[in-house]
């Protein structure tokens, strides 16, 4: 395992201190490595997030009408949802 010496004000040493003990960590050490493990895995879900809006943005607009697609799909909301044209 890698060391990281980490230098934070008076403030901040007690926050991550009390956070924690709160949480219980068995040290600071450990609190902060979660929090660094905690914030990689956001990024890469964050990044898969992109990378599917990204590829629905690419795929373009569908002409399908959503209301028959749902009724293809056999689920009966239809009803439930009156097209614009209705109104």
């Amino acid at each position: 395992m890698a060391e990281l010496n980490v230098f934070l004000p008076d403030d901040l040493q007690r926050w991550a201190d009390a956070r924690a003990v709160e949480g219980g960590f068995s040290s600071t050490d450990d609190y902060i490595c979660d929090l660094v493990r905690r914030d990689r895995e956001d990024a890469q879900k964050l990044a898969a997030l992109q990378a599917a809006i990204d590829a629905g943005r690419a795929s373009g607009v569908s002409e399908r009408d959503p209301f028959e697609y749902l009724d293809e799909l056999g689920t009966g909301r239809r009803a439930q949802y009156p097209s614009a044209d209705a109104a």
